[in-house]
């Protein structure tokens, strides 16, 4: 291996646990023993999310290879608050539908 590929391959290996490090983390949306799970993943940030479906073995694979974290019951009401206030905030048009 040359001396270029070995600084390379140290700083994919860098970054990488650098990226590991950060907390990965699952919010269940399913109903408990359904077909599939539904789920919230982030990486780093509880409120940056994207909503993925698997089969019950394959989120357990999942899980663990990723080491999540289950988000606690404070950080979902407060990414559920803050979801609420970009939907029906005070100066929307949603937020007028609620008055009538």
């Amino acid at each position: 291996m040359s001396r270029e590929d070995l600084q390379i391959t140290t700083k994919h290996n860098t970054s990488r646990s650098a990226f590991d490090q950060l907390t990965k983390y699952v919010r269940v949306r399913s109903e408990e023993g359904a077909r599939f799970v539904e789920f919230d993943f982030a990486i780093g940030d509880p409120s940056l999310f994207v909503e993925l479906v698997m089969p019950n073995a394959a989120f357990e694979s999942f899980c663990q290879t990723n080491h999540v974290v289950h988000m606690s019951e404070e950080q979902m009401q407060e990414i559920d608050a803050e979801m609420e206030k970009w939907r029906y905030g005070e100066d929307t048009l949603m937020a007028r539908n609620h008055d009538w």
